[in-house]
């Protein structure tokens, strides 16, 4: 696969940063509101450069991406292969909701009043035609765990094959250099958490907590996480997704945004189904017995080139 020609939003392979804004936000269904978010694409690459250069120490990173319901409104000529709704999944007590939105804003750096400034910045210059759908505020916790006290993202790929997982290729031309994402914000339990004992909430992950070590395959029961989410495709490969999951939290509510960027739905896809449907046995993710997803929505990341063009 060639991305030497193909530039992409840099925030979709960069390194994790320590802080995050998720931002979703609906718009207007008026020509003229579309007419004025494809005018703000086409500046996000260049404003993303100006803080960047501004700011060099910073690793500022502002990835956009249109809902898959919004897509048409904006551009009904094309439209990415394989943009569908979020997968809105239902099994018992689990459920996985679509809630749809029209735009995400992912925006990090390892400063919050950056982030901070860059919202505010690009919100304001789309005004009235836009309502928040949510705004959440991600931060590195601890040693990079969830606040479950787990260290969360340990499979996520390394070096160039980051992006070789998370970029479109040449199997669909016109949107190479982006990416599908998928983004959940789910609400953990954590008074019941915390009132199993560490040896069940590890058999829970089929991972130790303190170490980070992961259970040997023959260890792991049917219903642990690393079980759950850790596939195969038909020729033995491991199906791979690249995480930019966050913990957030205030007093009153505590979670993990869950944030999926692929060159393809499909592996998102495959690990819902994993963990709400389980396997044949009906062995289900018990993970989610401890946390609920609140939304649901499914994005396409379009390359610089694609943005700026819509001006």
């Amino acid at each position: 696969m060639e991305f030497v020609m193909t530039r992409f939003q840099s925030g979709i392979t960069a390194e994790a940063n320590a802080d995050a804004l998720f931002i979703t936000l609906k718009i207007a269904r008026t020509h003229e509101a579309s007419g004025k978010l494809r005018r703000i694409l086409a500046e996000i690459p260049a404003t993303e450069l100006k803080f960047r250069r501004q700011y060099p120490d910073a690793d500022m990173h502002i990835t956009v991406a249109i809902g898959s319901e919004y897509w048409d409104q904006l551009s009904p000529e094309q439209r990415p292969a394989q943009l569908t709704a979020f997968p809105a999944l239902s099994s018992g007590a689990i459920n996985m909701p679509h809630t749809p939105v029209d735009l995400l804003l992912h925006i990090r750096s390892e400063r919050h009043d950056l982030n901070y400034e860059a919202a505010v910045l690009l919100t304001e210059k789309l005004g009235d035609d836009v309502t928040l759908a949510e705004e959440i505020h991600g931060f590195r916790y601890l040693d990079s765990r969830d606040l479950t006290g787990f260290v969360d993202g340990t499979e996520n790929p390394e070096g160039d094959h980051r992006a070789e997982v998370a970029l479109v290729g040449d199997e669909d031309p016109a949107f190479s250099g982006g990416s599908y994402i998928h983004l959940q914000r789910y609400e953990h339990d954590l008074k019941a958490w915390n009132q199993i004992t560490v040896k069940q909430q590890e058999d829970i992950l089929g991972r130790t907590k303190e170490e980070n070590r992961e259970y040997a395959s023959a260890d792991k029961a049917a219903f642990a996480h690393t079980k759950r989410v850790s596939l195969k495709d038909t020729e033995g490969r491991s199906i791979e997704i690249l995480r930019h999951s966050m913990p957030y939290g205030n007093l009153s509510r505590k979670g993990l945004v869950f944030v999926s960027y692929c060159r393809s739905p499909e592996p998102f896809t495959k690990m819902l189904e994993s963990m709400v449907l389980g396997d044949s046995a009906g062995h289900h993710d018990h993970l989610m017995d401890f946390t609920s997803a609140v939304t649901g929505q499914a994005f396409f990341a379009p390359s610089p080139q694609w943005l700026e063009k819509q001006a």
